[in-house]
């Protein structure tokens, strides 16, 4: 049997994505990205990676279900097991969620339940807490309520700026998460 495949799902510059398809460790092929904005940079970088590109603009589709369901066909050609999203802005609806339940997997800048949705680093910043970090979790209907997987935190310092304390836990991020998806992914 050969190494499991995985898709990524990524909705802009693709720093995570850039993290997971080099990491020498990873126990699955990256067979796919899946991205949802056309001029999103994470598109050339799967193409300078040799990784098969679906781009799959919500605003083509009528429904949510019906942009999900040219998702799932392909995935399945594709003969996918996982789907990590790395900077994926969209919530993933019913249509993927009943079939992947369980094999989705997300990165979050924060150190979950705290500071969910889509600007977790500036959201903790703000609130002028001391500590933040990093969070891999299963995907469920909830936005970032999945059950975790593994946390790392950040400190955040008091000379610290929005955009010093991001690279920060950039750099978690893109440690952390190549080698929790080799520990899943080889359990499988």
């Amino acid at each position: 049997m050969g190494n499991a495949k995985a898709a990524v799902f990524a909705s802009g510059t693709g720093s995570n994505f850039k993290a997971i398809v080099e990491s020498p460790s990873l126990a699955c092929d990256i067979a796919l990205l899946v991205c949802d904005q056309p001029t999103a940079p994470v598109i050339d970088l799967a193409r300078q990676h040799g990784v098969p590109v679906l781009l799959v603009d919500p605003r083509d589709y009528p429904s949510k279900a019906a942009f999900e369901t040219v998702i799932l066909q392909k995935l399945a050609d594709d003969h996918v097991d996982w789907i990590f999203l790395a900077g994926y802005m969209r919530l993933i609806g019913p249509v993927l969620l009943n079939e992947w339940e369980g094999r989705i997997i997300n990165i979050h800048p924060s150190l979950l339940p705290a500071f969910p949705g889509k600007d977790g680093i500036g959201d903790a910043f703000r609130a002028g807490v001391t500590e933040t970090g990093v969070t891999i979790h299963y995907v469920d209907q909830g936005v970032d309520t999945g059950a975790i997987i593994a946390q790392e935190a950040v400190q955040i310092f008091p000379d610290d700026t929005q955009d010093t304390l991001k690279k920060r836990i950039q750099a978690v991020e893109h440690r952390l998460y190549p080698k929790v998806i080799h520990q899943l992914v080889s359990r499988t």
